[in-house]
Order: structure tokens, then sequence, then C-alpha cells
């Protein structure tokens, strides 16, 4: 998974066959309070115990509107209200949980304090597995119904004004008059009126921010819980989905590569473990630019007419649109080297996907994908090896979730297993794959060992 930091890091039949993954339906934490009541203490004391790298803070402050030219020269007059839930943006601030909710990619606004405006550039989050909404209005009724804990974190207010004039004059440059006036004028009357009526709808009440042990350690342990049962379910629907394969043909759209003399003598090499590793790159890097030039068949054309040296004319094809590759990471890239002698231009992108130890689920580690993926007329997703199948469902659907269609989609590779193959197609029937050889079921992983001779 990419690093990201704190935003501050038959209809029956068909259902059955989808794939849902682990950060699907994530787990929200909404821990509201006033102003310099620790709220951002908490939430990085909370990711702290917690030591698991999908955990991101959203803070509400991102959510803040655009000002009028008017409203703006008030706010730097500290005269403007950001203390009222009508300074926020709800609408985007629900759409974007949601998606996040249903798993799928979300571009969260940069807001600037010093200028009081939103900046052109956003930042991406994809696929944590808790986000803590920090905000002193996170359990507004408009979103209380997404969250599934609700935090409220007290401290004595002469305390929070204390920490806001530290907080606002070192880090937003203001100065100390107006954030006094500010927080007479606004904030402590807004506490009052919208945020301290949110204590009475919240699940857990921590008065001394950080100091609060007990308190913080609960909220862990059941974040915990919910991630445990997560990762149980997602494990059974792959196995389920293991079962449905086995009902089931090969799909028409596996292309298996003609088994020709040269293919299997090529395959031959690869597989003699008395194979030099220099011999071992230049035939694998051979089989792999036949696989690639494979996958171009299945690419899009459009018809074009040129004329020749000779003054004559040709009917041929162009690309349809732009193709790219992106290569699924777990024990080295080693098609690229193929991608890039085939089509030497491909614009390329990168997931990290490795296999949990103990639960044998395949987690997103990384994920750098090109720019505008999602209006590129084939994508190539290149993994050299393919055994269950896990692997490839969760880089599919992080594609589609980034916009892809599946139809547009061409999965690449050297060796497969069949019962894998199944799973793969059953869930993305649109899917084209390109296999050079069908291989024994759970065969371990060793083709990026032999070519990066570790």
């Amino acid at each position: 998974m990419e690093s990201i930091p704190p935003v501050y890091s038959s209809a029956t039949e068909r259902q059955n066959k989808t794939y849902t993954p682990p950060w699907a339906d994530l787990s929200i934490i909404g821990i509201a309070g006033s102003s310099g009541s620790g709220k951002t203490s908490v939430a990085m004391e909370i990711i702290k115990s917690l030591n698991l790298p999908w955990v991101v803070i959203l803070v509400m402050d991102s959510f803040y509107k655009s000002l009028s030219s008017e409203d703006h020269a008030r706010a730097h007059r500290n005269e403007y209200d950001f203390d009222c839930p009508d300074a926020l943006d709800f609408d985007a601030l629900v759409q974007t949980l949601k998606n996040l909710k249903q798993g799928k990619k979300a571009d969260i606004p940069v807001y600037s304090f010093a200028e009081h405006q939103r900046q052109p550039q956003t930042t991406t989050l994809y696929s944590p597995r808790v986000l803590i909404l920090e905000g002193i209005l996170a359990l507004h009724p408009q979103i209380v119904d997404l969250l599934d804990v609700k935090i409220f974190v007290e401290a004595d207010m002469d305390v929070c004004l204390g920490r806001r004039i530290v907080r606002d004059v070192r880090e937003r440059g203001r100065d100390i008059d107006g954030v006094i006036k500010q927080w007479f004028g606004f904030v402590k009357p807004s506490y009052k009126k919208h945020v301290e009526p949110q204590r009475a709808i919240s699940d857990l009440i921590i008065p001394r921010g950080i100091e609060n042990k007990t308190a913080i350690d609960l909220v862990v342990k059941h974040i915990q819980m919910k991630l445990d049962e997560k990762s149980q379910k997602h494990s059974a629907d792959l196995q389920h989905l293991g079962l449905i394969a086995l009902e089931h043909e090969l799909s028409q759209n596996v292309h298996l590569m003609t088994q020709t003399p040269q293919f299997i003598g090529m395959n031959t090499i690869l597989q003699n473990p008395a194979t030099e590793q220099v011999d071992f790159v230049f035939y694998f890097d051979r089989l792999a630019c036949m696989l690639v030039e494979k996958a171009l068949d299945s690419a899009s054309y459009i018809s074009t007419a040129v004329n020749t040296p000779q003054g004559t004319g040709y009917n041929g094809l162009n690309p349809a649109g732009t193709t790219s590759a992106v290569s699924i990471l777990r024990g080295g890239s080693c098609l690229e080297t193929a991608l890039k002698r085939t089509i030497p231009d491909c614009i390329t992108g990168r997931v990290l996907i490795q296999t949990h130890e103990g639960t044998e689920e395949p987690e997103l580690q990384y994920l750098k994908l090109p720019p505008q993926i999602e209006t590129h007329e084939t994508v190539m997703l290149l993994d050299p090896q393919m055994a269950s199948g896990g692997a490839a469902l969760m880089a599919v659907r992080v594609l589609m979730d980034h916009g892809v269609k599946e139809q547009r989609i061409v999965f690449v590779t050297c060796a497969a297993g069949k019962n894998g193959l199944k799973r793969l197609t059953a869930v993305y029937p649109k899917v084209k794959v390109i296999v050079g050889r069908i291989e024994e079921e759970r065969e371990p992983r060793w083709m990026e060992k032999r070519y990066f001779g570790c």
C-alpha cells in the first residue's frame, strides 16, 4: 500500500461470486470534542497502540467549504465562524466516507489554514482497514450513522484555550490576540451549541485525553476484534469461491499459449534446476515477451490507412487508446523487462501484495498506479505465477476501484493453477487471461527466486 501521510497515511449465483476485499466496510472511529481537547493526541495514541499500517486519520478540517471573497476577508480578520456546522462541506464528507466504506478510493481535499482556502491538489486515500475521523463535529447527525465507534474527548476549557493558542501561533501563523478573539467570539459559543450535545450520543467519553490509558485500551481491543472478524470472513469467502470454481469449466477468456515445440523447449529450460541463472533470465525474458505480445492481441484497435514509401495504400490498425501495465509485486517485477522490450514506452504501475503467513490472506502493502489509468483502453496486469488466485482477485479489484473497466483488464501470467484461473474468471468473467502453462495446484512460487537469484 502506498505510504499515505495522515490526511492531517442468476442474481443469487452472481452474488455468491463477488469478491469483497478486506478493506471494504472499513471501521470508522469518530473522535469529537472541543478544539484543543486532545482529539488528535488520542487518535495518534490509538494508531500507536494498534501498530498496523492500515490506520489513517481523516481530519474534518480538510472539508471546510471554499470561502467567498467577502468571507475570506472576514476569516483573515478572525471574524468568520469556522466552528458552526455550516462551515463544513458535509455532503462531500458523507460521500467520501461512503466511498471508503465500499472499498473505493477517495480524493481528500487539502485545506490551507494560513490562506483559509482549499488547495487545488487533493490527497488520494485508498484501502485503510481503520479510519479515524477527527474533528469537533465528528459525531454530527449527518455522519453518525456511518460510525462504528463514537468517542468524545473532554478537557477543561481553559486548558483547551491554552493548547489552541500554542497550536495556532506555532503551526498556523496566527497572532495571540486573533486566537483569543476567535475563541470567545465563535469557538466557545459553538462548543455549547453544537459540540457538547454530541457527548450524549457517544459510546465512550475520554476525560484527560491520552492520560486515560484504560479508555484507549478498550477502543484498541474493540478495533482488533473487528479486524480479526473481517480477516476470518475474507479467508472464508476465498475458500467459498474456490468451491464454486470447482463446479465451472475453464472460461473462454482464458487463453493458454499454443504449446509449440519452441515454447515447450523454453519451459523445459526454465523447469530444469540445473539451468544457470544467466540462462534462466534469458529464456524467461524470451518467453515473457511472447506472453506480452499475445496479450496485445486482446487490446482494442482501430482501422487506419497509411501511404507506404512506395506510394501505395495500406489498410492497417492503430491502438484504440493508451495501453498500460501494472505489476503485482511479491518476489519482484521480473515481467517488466519483457514488457519494456515489447512496448518500450509503456506506462507502468505497481501493487505489492503479500500473503499473511498465519492466515494465508493476501494483503495490499503498496500501491502506485499510472495517472488517469481509468481512461486507458487496455491495462495489463502482470504476475509471473498464480496459484490460488487470491492476489489476482485483489489486484483486479484494486484496478476496478480506481475506475478501470473489467473488460479492459488483461491478466498475464507465466504459470497458473487451474482452480485459481477458474476462481478469477468466475468473479470477473470479462477479464481476459493470457497464461503460459497450467501447473499443479498450490505449486510454490519459485520463478522470481530463480530470476533474481535469491
